[in-house]
């Protein structure tokens, strides 16, 4: 009897022990088999965050903007110059290099502006800029050859729901260094060098005359024009007749043939250390162009931030934000028209105290400056 319950313990507790065993077993692997799942979903997830973070790499990257310049080139030192480093600008910002995102197209003569635009649209650009109001026939004509291509032109307006026009109140800006040349003339005659006459270029010498006669209305404004923004060796005779003849400061709105106005200034001054012969450069700060030795003849410039306008412009472009269709208009309000004050020698703190008095009469709306002949001529009525 013994015997018999000692042996049904036994295989009790045998059967007992089998059991604990494949309960063990069991809930090892449904760890195990949880652990998996886990490891598989965060796998998972991991994996899908990469891919969200490659899309979201490849839009910011995939996106592509280019310009073309007028004839002044893009070293021109002026316009397209300003234009280009715009446009470098907001490549560096978004990790891009020359040719890999961004990149220009040099114009040579008029001939070159729409070979260059449809070379850049069949590159596959998706904004291409046009730099100045002479590419503006070429602008309109190619973006409504190519409605899937973005286009941006500066400084004039173009038709089109894929174009947005760039422009500026360059008379504001001319008017403010006009104050400022009125006053740092001694001989009583200042002048104005153009590129090519055009409603444009008429905004920047009007609004010159209106600052020059608003200081003192004696004072003679001698305005010529060298038909070309890329002729600096006549910009150099113009200058050379006009200091020749008395004038002791220049604005010029030239581009390219500005250069030659700077030059002739730099001779005299290099000749004469005690000589007038100062310079107002355009559309960006032209400071060092007037460097000559331990002097420099920039009195200032008139500052259009024609880069900030184009990265702004990009940037809205690669966001899918682009203002087809508008006119955008930048001036002393928004920061979009400036004047120089670099040369603190030359510019003088009364200089600078005056432009700013005149310049919160515009913004004020005490002033209105004109920008065409007729308004100038009202204007010059009322003084």
């Amino acid at each position: 009897m013994k015997k018999s319950r000692l042996l049904l313990l036994l295989s009790l507790l045998l059967a007992f022990g089998l059991i604990l065993g494949a309960c063990g077993a069991s809930d090892e692997e449904d760890t195990a088999n949880n652990t998996e799942d886990t490891t598989s979903t965060e796998e998972t997830e991991s994996a899908e965050g990469t891919d969200e973070d490659a899309t979201e790499e490849s839009e910011a990257t995939d996106f592509s903007v280019s310009m073309v310049t007028d004839i002044g080139g893009v070293d021109d030192k002026s316009f397209n110059q300003s234009a280009w480093e715009g446009l470098e600008a907001f490549g560096n910002e978004h990790g891009m290099s020359k040719g890999e995102g961004y990149d220009y197209a040099q114009s040579s003569s008029d001939s070159d502006y729409m070979p260059n635009i449809n070379r850049l649209v069949r590159g596959g650009y998706d904004l291409v800029f046009g730099i100045g109001f002479m590419l503006t026939d070429a602008i309109t004509e190619v973006a409504g050859q190519n409605p899937d291509t973005n286009f941006a032109l500066v400084d004039a307006v173009a038709e089109g729901d894929n174009v947005v026009n760039i422009t500026f109140k360059e008379q504001q800006g001319s008017f403010l260094v006009g104050v400022a040349a009125a006053l740092k003339s001694e001989s009583g005659k200042v002048g104005f060098v153009g590129g090519e006459e055009s409603e444009l270029i008429k905004k920047f010498e009007v609004g010159f005359v209106a600052g020059v006669k608003s200081v003192d209305s004696s004072i003679d404004v001698d305005v010529q024009y060298a038909d070309s923004f890329g002729a600096p060796d006549k910009g150099k005779a113009i200058a050379a007749n006009m200091y020749n003849s008395g004038v002791d400061v220049i604005y010029h709105a030239s581009g390219a043939t500005g250069n030659g106005v700077f030059a002739q200034a730099k001779d005299i001054k290099n000749s004469d250390s005690d000589a007038n012969a100062w310079v107002i450069g355009v559309d960006r700060d032209q400071y060092e162009e007037g460097t000559i030795g331990d002097t420099n003849v920039t009195l200032t410039s008139m500052v259009k931030r024609v880069d900030i306008a184009v990265q702004e412009v990009a940037k809205s472009a690669m966001d899918g934000e682009f203002p087809g269709g508008e006119i955008l208009e930048f001036g002393l309000e928004d920061n979009g028209i400036a004047v120089a004050k670099t040369n603190e020698e030359a510019y003088t703190a009364d200089i600078d105290t005056a432009v700013e008095e005149w310049k919160q009469k515009i913004l004020d709306g005490e002033i209105e400056v004109p920008s065409t002949d007729e308004e100038l001529e009202s204007y010059q009525d009322s003084l």
